[in-house]
């Protein structure tokens, strides 16, 4: 794959898997089920939703439309996931079919034209448009993680109050060309 947009789509796509994975462990088995209002979704809800989505989006993703006949997406939100092993199961399930899905592309698949519920993208477009809901409600799992934790939350970039320091660490480097996730995810160019 020698196509930075790929390369950098990917390393995204990884960063939110880990800030996910990150904000479940530090929850316990009984906080990854709690709602903070009648309304509201936990963190095994918000993860059932993704896998479903990731499952239905990049399963077969070049031939067959990203909407499968088999995903009943209201079922996403009537928790089913009833402890922490099926929670993990869910979510390495749909991480590991979008990576399936999009590690082998290359940069003459970005133009090819896919369809989600008949509207047609590019797969470039049908990437950006997974990677922006994906981070989103990953977004979401985290703050769960934050409002669950209150004063024990370990945070996952600049702790509050660090950015002073976090800046001359970077500073004090020379230059060099790196993903900006290459150091939470210990990978390197």
């Amino acid at each position: 794959m020698e196509n930075s947009y790929l390369i950098s789509a990917i390393k995204q796509f990884e960063y939110y898997q880990q800030l996910g994975d990150k904000t479940m462990q530090q929850l316990s088995d009984e906080e990854l089920f709690w709602i903070p209002h009648a309304d509201g979704n936990s963190v095994s809800t918000i993860v059932a939703h993704l896998s479903g989505n990731m499952l239905s989006r990049w399963t077969n993703f070049i031939t067959e439309d990203g909407e499968k006949e088999w995903r009943n997406r209201d079922d996403e939100f009537d928790p089913k996931l009833s402890n922490r092993a099926e929670v993990e199961e869910a979510w390495q399930k749909g991480w590991n079919c979008l990576f399936e899905a999009i590690r082998p592309l290359s940069s003459s698949d970005l133009e090819h034209i896919i369809y989600i519920r008949n509207q047609g993208h590019t797969v470039t477009e049908a990437i950006n448009r997974q990677l922006a809901h994906y981070s989103y409600h990953v977004g979401q799992i985290v703050l769960l993680g934050k409002l669950i934790r209150g004063a024990d939350w370990e945070s996952l970039s600049i702790p509050k109050g660090g950015s002073k320091a976090y800046n001359a660490e970077k500073f004090a480097k020379e230059k060099s060309r790196e993903h900006f996730t290459d150091e939470m995810l210990g990978k390197k160019g």
